[in-house]
């Protein structure tokens, strides 16, 4: 290899460099999905809905189980619309059962702010709750 190579190759080389690791950052990225969830403390939560109606109680393992409070079967495919340090949008689709859009923003690691809207059972439904962690469950 002369002196005159050695410089280009070296440039083909950093380019290389450089394209893979702008590949490999967004899917190093994409794989840490709805982090935000996965910070909220684990334990018994209790939903408190905003028009009135009776509270809920859930038990929050993983944080994932805020999106879908209508759906609370398994099987549901979701698309992350949003993922940022305090709010998540998910769009979740039940086969036989309906779909749904939520929105959680988190104000501490104990306490969010739902909002969710779709359709369930064959009926549209809306809710906007306040969930709050209250104990272990």
């Amino acid at each position: 290899m002369t002196k005159s190579a050695s410089p280009s190759y070296i440039g083909v080389a950093t380019a290389i460099g450089v394209f893979a690791l702008g590949v490999a950052l967004p899917a190093a990225a994409q794989s840490d999905g709805l982090a935000m969830l996965s910070g909220l403390a684990k334990g018994e939560w209790t939903i408190k809905n905003r028009d009135g109606s009776t509270d809920s109680k859930i038990c929050v393992r993983t944080g994932q189980e805020l999106i879908q409070l209508r759906h609370t079967e398994s099987g549901c495919s979701r698309f992350v619309v949003e993922d940022a340090a305090n709010k998540v949008t998910v769009q979740y689709t039940c086969p036989g059962n309906g779909y749904g859009r939520t929105n959680i923003r988190k104000e501490t690691g104990g306490l969010v702010q739902i909002e969710s809207q779709g359709i369930a059972a064959g009926l549209p439904f809306q809710l906007a709750v306040e969930a709050r962690r209250t104990g272990s469950c």
